[in-house]
């Protein structure tokens, strides 16, 4: 290969013969050269787009983070209201249950149960190992289902005391029924014995004569009550009993209350322990104002006195 060189200073020109390992020097330079160029531009603008390619995937990658911190945190946030909430119904459920046994044993106290008949705060046997607090449970699941079994441990304890509670008072009811049907205390609320059973100097003549019940001294108008629950069988004037009421009661007793100055129950009517069926008087064979009390017992009388301060057991 030739190189000519041509010089303006002096008319000559030169030839140079190049070897063949300078002119394969001068290829590769020359070819070399602009791939370089190119292959170093085309680093420079990969660089450039990678840079840009990094920065919006760390962004893209920040932002689903973001994002997902915010779901945890608004999944978190419902649980613990959830949590808060059915914490706070465990609260008043545990609260009911609280008066339920005060009301329960209330009860039994004024019932005067025999000891061991029935004992509402004997509550039912509970146990199990230390289970780890709401807090401290981190699965959502383990939640639910830990108060879900708070809440049906609580359900069993008011069933449980709904159930007592029906069996004090289907006791109390027969005990309400026996009290009331039982023949026992005073036919008055005011006044005093004036007249015992059995044999007296009668008022009237002052001979000896029986007297079949006991007599309560008191005003003109005061109350006259029944003495247990039963029907009225006679309401009116009756022989040497003035204004009389009898009530027919169970287990075949009868009391009568005389002399009165009103009669209130009329034939016929159901009483009730305490009922006021008459005014005190004075009417028939009296000296004063007075209510004379007779308790029969299968038809025949008997000495009032162990039933007027009898007490039901």
């Amino acid at each position: 290969m030739k190189i000519i060189l041509i010089s303006d200073k002096i008319d000559k020109v030169r030839t140079l013969s190049l070897n063949s390992w300078v002119k394969s020097a001068l290829s590769v330079l020359l070819v070399g050269i602009p791939v370089t160029a190119g292959t170093m531009l085309g680093i420079k603008i990969a660089d450039g787009r990678w840079e840009l390619l990094f920065d919006n995937s760390i962004a893209q990658m920040q932002s689903q983070i973001v994002l997902q911190q915010e779901e945890v945190d608004a999944g978190r946030q419902q649980v613990d209201n959830s949590l808060s909430g059915m914490t706070l119904k465990l609260a008043k459920l545990r609260s009911r249950l609280v008066r339920l046994d005060a009301l329960g044993e209330q009860l039994t106290q004024m019932a005067s149960l025999e000891d061991g008949e029935f004992d509402f705060s004997s509550a039912p046997g509970l146990g199990g190992p230390i289970e780890s607090p709401l807090a401290e449970i981190a699965n959502e699941a383990e939640i639910e289902e830990k108060v879900s079994l708070m809440f049906a441990k609580l359900e069993d304890s008011i069933s449980s005391r709904e159930s007592q509670l029906q069996i004090l008072q289907s006791m109390l009811s027969d005990k309400k029924l026996k009290r009331e049907s039982m023949v026992a205390g005073r036919p008055i609320k005011k006044g005093w014995m004036s007249s015992e059973y059995g044999m007296r100097i009668d008022p009237f003549h002052g001979k000896q004569q029986w007297h079949a019940g006991v007599d309560f001294a008191g005003r003109d108008g005061d109350d006259v009550i029944a003495v247990a629950s039963g029907v009225v069988t006679w309401s009116g004037d009756r022989n040497g009993y003035g204004k009389m009421v009898e009530i027919n009661h169970s287990d075949g007793y009868i009391t009568r209350y005389a002399h009165n100055q009103e009669n209130i129950a009329h034939l016929g009517a159901i009483v009730q322990k305490g009922d006021v069926i008459a005014q005190m008087g004075s009417s028939g064979r009296s000296t004063g104002p007075h209510v004379h009390f007779e308790v029969f017992k299968n038809g025949r009388t008997v000495d009032p006195a162990s039933y007027i301060h009898r007490t039901y057991r």
